[in-house]
């Protein structure tokens, strides 16, 4: 079979086996990833090397890369921006193409007005150890039309993965038999040896680089020897800094096919009494269709919201009809909600937000800023 002939659609059969294994079933640093997915997906190497390239060229996977537990490397947040309609898309593109620090941005509506929906504008921000994020909020103010910025970091992280392959199928109120695992976000310091590592294994693989053996190449470009390599990896992966091996859909814009994996990419905001954050995070959390849950103070702006979480659907009814199940399923637990809301996304783009300080230090310069002065 040709690379013109090979199936890259999500609808085939042997991709669907595949990505349902390859978004966010293979955890944590794994020496082989292309051999673990093909085991878990029971198909042969040659077969995933072959889907995965083609789909990747095709547009279909955005990119393949190595996820880090960023909240675990640099401080971030939930960014809210007050933007004026006249300038709301000028601010997007200069968000998304000038700032490297700035991973999601997204375009929210609400159905109704309701406290928060004047914040249009919604991004994630990394910034690496070391340097401010209102500093950095306020140089971004400076170069957009953005009017105001509110800040909301996760305090508390309980579901946070991918699967739209996976999740397109499920019935509202599935959900896990367990309260879902609660990471935190205790930053972790790295040596100048595993900032090597982690800075050469995070960079996205391009469709020749997707071979059987991903990590020898990387090990040459962080000036290591393989073994090296490897063991500093799995250490990074000890102290809870990898993410998962992950193929990423381009789940909103069309593929080549003219189809689309989701149509719909819905925040969610409950408000709960204070103390009882963590117990609401883990109960929405072990719902299957969430692929991120938080607990993030919006404050008084937001009506005290303080547990969000992100789905995405093809159909707004079959996603309100699971928010529907998560608000069932709390009142249920003795959690008492008193306000929520749904924040639906329009334009969006995504790209990893840089986490290394050197990367920080470099931009800075490239702009005339004194990276002194943006340090916390």
């Amino acid at each position: 079979m040709t690379q013109a002939d090979t199936p890259v659609s999500i609808d085939d059969s042997v991709n669907a086996r595949i990505l349902a294994i390859s978004e966010d079933r293979v955890q944590g640093f794994v020496e082989n990833p292309i051999a673990t997915i093909s085991e878990m997906a029971g198909v042969d190497i040659d077969t995933v090397l072959e889907r995965i390239r083609g789909m990747l060229e095709a547009g279909t996977i955005r990119r393949v890369r190595q996820t880090l537990l960023a909240t675990s490397l640099a401080p971030g947040a939930l960014v809210a921006w007050n933007v004026s309609r006249d300038r709301l898309n000028e601010t997007f593109d200069w968000m998304f193409e000038q700032d490297p620090f700035s991973g999601h941005v997204v375009i929210r509506t609400t159905d109704r007005d309701t406290p928060g929906s004047q914040y249009r504008l919604w991004t994630t921000l990394k910034t690496p150890q070391g340097y401010s994020m209102d500093r950095h909020c306020e140089y971004l103010m400076s170069q957009t039309g953005a009017e105001s910025y509110l800040l909301m970091p996760a305090k508390r992280l309980f579901a946070l993965g991918v699967g739209h392959v996976r999740r397109r199928q499920l019935e509202p109120g599935s959900r896990s038999d367990e309260p879902a695992n609660v990471k935190d976000t205790k930053i972790v310091q790295l040596s100048d040896l595993d900032w090597q590592v982690l800075t050469a294994m995070k960079r996205e693989f391009e469709p020749a680089e997707i071979t059987a053996d991903l990590w020898a190449a990387r090990a040459d470009e962080a000036g290591v020897d393989l073994a090296t390599f490897l063991r500093v990896a799995r250490s990074l992966g000890d102290r809870g800094v990898i993410g998962r091996f992950s193929t990423f859909l381009e789940h909103v814009k069309k593929h080549r096919d003219g189809s689309t994996v989701t149509r719909y990419n819905a925040l969610f905001h409950w408000a709960v009494p204070e103390g009882r954050e963590m117990d609401a995070g883990m109960e929405v959390g072990r719902h299957h269709v969430m692929t991120h849950a938080y607990w993030r103070e919006g404050g008084a702006e937001f009506n005290h919201v303080n547990v969000m979480g992100v789905a995405h659907g093809s159909d707004k009814d079959w996603l309100l009809a699971h928010k529907a199940a998560m608000d069932d399923h709390l009142r249920d637990a003795g959690i008492d909600v008193s306000y929520t809301n749904v924040f639906w996304g329009g334009r969006s783009e995504i790209k990893p937000s840089e986490i290394a300080p050197d990367a920080y230090r470099k931009w800075c310069q490239s702009r005339g800023i004194d990276p002194v002065s943006m340090q916390a």
